[in-house]
């Protein structure tokens, strides 16, 4: 559901109450105990919330049983069930800053009822809500016990079993473990072994998983505890929820302590703050950065610290007083898919694609989502006509990522794809053996002229402002450019008599084609669209070679061998060059006066030769292209991503959660900006902290009685 969207009840009020609770205990049962859901979980929100704004008007008493006061779902009776001593509640939810603010106000009003509470003193635990599967771990004088699933907050599914197969599930806790204690958590599936599943399976012509939670509470949920043990499962500890013969704990934040003591993995981002208004700080910093993590979060959750005050505060039916989940924006819906069609590409590639009932996901509305290719689109099994799933995570392309099959129509026969190009010419389209693409080999096709200059227009190629696809399609359909080199041709008066258009946008875009001309060489390499060739290897090449001239007449081997490009890259850039249309285009651009800038020639010393270097976060004297541009410069990388091979990582502020973790586990060293300036004066890192000495015990006082 978006942030703050509003529900507006329709017809009948009691017939709609009636007709919600029906619908959303069966999108419960899809969910928890088939893990096979229907609708989205934000489509679901929406559900529950119309329901509880019709029964706050409408309903005369709502009976415990209304999924407004109830959790979950019943467990499956494939599972032995397993009673709860604590029940297992849910949250409430808050929507928006407004919504968060909201319940602060509730929250102080209920302390300052019990007489007692310093609200200067009151603290705030803020931890990640993950999008996985909640789960109660049970030990008996620190040995597991039971596992059990949430089912309906009393009663869940044993699948001890399978939880024993998880390396971050202690199993026996050692010396010192009280002679009873329950804590939940969540299981979840990190995003890169769900990617890596995924790709296995379409590989195989499997049909894909949809998202990371369902496929993790699938693994979970299964009567062989091996197939669990081999998806890769992990486990993250949110909440001590019983314990006897222990410590007496006092706030939540120590209880996590404790628990991490144990063996247990407490998420590294909960966070202790002292007023709401930090707390509301930490949920959008975390809306920026959910796709920073190698996992799912769809929310923060904020948390009173204090235990004793918790208890004093309370519940209601399903859900804790003193807790509230901050949800995200949705980046999943679901809608209908109207029809699937083909577009072009420049190279002639032809990518499958939906046409949507238009549907708001990721803050934006979509009308269209990407298919991929011929094997996704028969892997995933989507169909005109059926519902399906739609994700637009950050500004990723959306992406339909499956059908509800149990609402498809029973007339829905599979999509087949197009033989032929859907341009004028009709023809046909190839895809080569052993390939997972479809291409139109029809040089003149229209759709790809457009898709070319279009691409050679754009700010990583020629950056001409202006020059957008729908002037690109109106110069074409004028007859005044078929190719890049029919742009440096125009004048103001081929364009003044389109509509709309006047002397100011005219001039504009002339002034712009015009400043192309002296791109660097490393952007004109890219805007002629050679295949596999990004920037990086552009800029390897233009390096390397120093001009248009060079490249075109360097042999293949020669290419190879720069770093960075390799015999693939070399080989679409020599075929590229071969042909006579390009020598036909290379030799008109100069003819209108393209002169690329030629690369920079470093006075740096390379004092990172060979080594790679990771910038993450907003640097104070460098923006991140500087950066990099200074690494390079240097004679180092700097890549988008931590590996083993990385030598450090520079941190500014705001980092990418994930890129941090990972060096601190492969124990590469992290860089403030001051020792990045020294790395790049002298390439030398610095020394490592030296580990503290303990302190020394303190002497026996003489006094004291033995």
């Amino acid at each position: 559901m978006a942030s703050g969207e509003q529900v507006e009840p329709v017809g009948d009020p009691i017939e709609r109450i009636v007709e919600l609770r029906a619908q959303i205990a069966h999108h419960n049962r899809r969910y928890h105990e088939l893990d096979d859901p229907e609708i989205s979980d934000a489509d679901y929100d929406l559900l529950v919330r119309e329901l509880a704004t019709l029964e706050a008007t409408h309903a005369d008493a709502v009976p415990v049983d209304s999924p407004t006061q109830t959790v979950g779902s019943a467990p499956s009776v494939a599972f032995t069930p397993v009673v709860h001593r604590v029940a297992m509640m849910s949250l409430d939810n808050a929507m928006d800053g407004a919504e968060l603010q909201a319940w602060g106000e509730r929250l102080v009003r209920a302390m300052e009822r019990l007489g007692d509470v310093d609200l200067s003193t009151v603290a705030y635990c803020c931890e990640l809500k993950i999008d996985g599967v909640a789960v109660a771990l049970s030990y008996e004088d620190g040995v597991l016990v039971s596992g059990a699933t949430r089912g309906d907050g009393r009663v869940g599914e044993d699948v001890t079993a399978n939880l024993r197969t998880l390396a971050d599930i202690p199993t026996e806790l050692g010396s010192g473990a009280p002679r009873r204690l329950e804590v939940r958590g969540e299981v979840y599936l990190p995003l890169s072994a769900f990617e890596a599943t995924n790709a296995a399976l379409l590989a195989a012509g499997q049909k894909p998983y949809v998202n990371p939670r369902n496929t993790a509470a699938g693994s979970l949920r299964q009567k062989d505890p091996a197939v669990t043990a081999q998806r890769k499962l992990r486990f993250w500890t949110y909440q001590l929820a019983e314990i006897d013969g222990g410590p007496g704990l006092v706030s939540h934040e120590a209880s996590l302590r404790y628990l991490e003591g144990f063996g247990f993995p407490v998420n590294p981002q909960v966070q202790l703050l002292r007023s709401l208004d930090a707390a509301l700080a930490r949920c959008q910093y975390w809306v920026e950065h959910r796709h920073d993590l190698d996992y799912d979060i769809d929310g923060v959750v904020v948390k009173l610290d204090d235990l004793a005050l918790r208890t004093r505060l309370g519940s209601t039916a399903r859900a804790p007083r003193w807790a509230i989940a901050y949800k995200f924006p949705p980046e999943e819906r679901t809608t209908i898919l109207r029809d699937i069609e083909v577009s072009i590409g420049r190279t002639g590639r032809a990518t499958p694609f939906a046409r949507l009932e238009p549907v708001f996901v990721g803050g934006v509305t979509v009308e269209t989502a990407t298919l991929h290719n011929e094997d996704q689109v028969a892997a995933k099994d989507v169909r005109p006509g059926d519902t399906v799933i739609v994700r637009r995570a950050g500004d990723v392309i959306p992406e339909v990522v499956g059908a509800v099959v149990s609402l498809r129509p029973e007339d829905s026969a599979p999509w087949t794809f197009p033989r032929s190009c859907p341009c004028p010419l009709s023809t046909p389209l190839v895809r080569a053996e052993g390939e997972s693409d479809t291409f139109c080999v029809e040089a003149e096709c229209p759709y790809q002229r457009a898709q070319r200059l279009i691409h050679f227009a754009s700010r990583g190629a020629m950056d001409i402002e202006g020059l957008g696809e729908r002037t690109v399609q109106l110069l074409i359909d004028a007859g005044l450019v078929n190719d890049p080199a029919d742009l440096y041709g125009l004048h103001a008066e081929d364009l003044m008599g389109f509509e709309g258009w006047g002397e100011t946008s005219v001039g504009n875009l002339l002034r712009a084609i015009e400043a192309s001309k002296t791109r660097p060489l490393a952007n004109v390499l890219v805007s002629f669209g050679v295949r596999h060739l990004g920037p990086a290897a552009a800029g390897a090449l233009a390096s390397r070679f120093g001009s248009i001239e060079a490249i075109a007449e360097a042999r293949q081997e020669e290419l190879a061998a720069v770093e960075g490009v390799g015999p693939i890259i070399a080989a679409t850039v020599r075929t590229w060059f071969d042909r006579p249309t390009a020598r036909e285009l290379l030799a008109r651009l100069a003819a209108a006066g393209l002169a690329p800038a030629a690369p920079a020639v470093s006075t740096e010393r390379p004092v990172l030769a060979g080594r790679s270097i990771v910038v993450t976060g907003a640097l104070a004297g460098f923006s991140r292209e500087e950066a990099e541009a200074a690494i390079v410069a240097r004679g180092g990388k700097s890549p988008g991503s931590v590996s083993k091979k990385t030598t450090a990582v520079v941190v500014g502020a705001d980092p990418g959660a994930s890129k941090l973790t990972k060096a601190t586990d492969l124990g590469i060293p992290i860089l403030d900006e001051e020792q990045f300036l020294a790395l790049l004066a002298t390439g030398e890192l610095p020394e490592p902290e030296p580990e503290p000495e303990p302190e020394p015990e303190p002497a026996p006082d003489p006094s004291a009685p033995t």
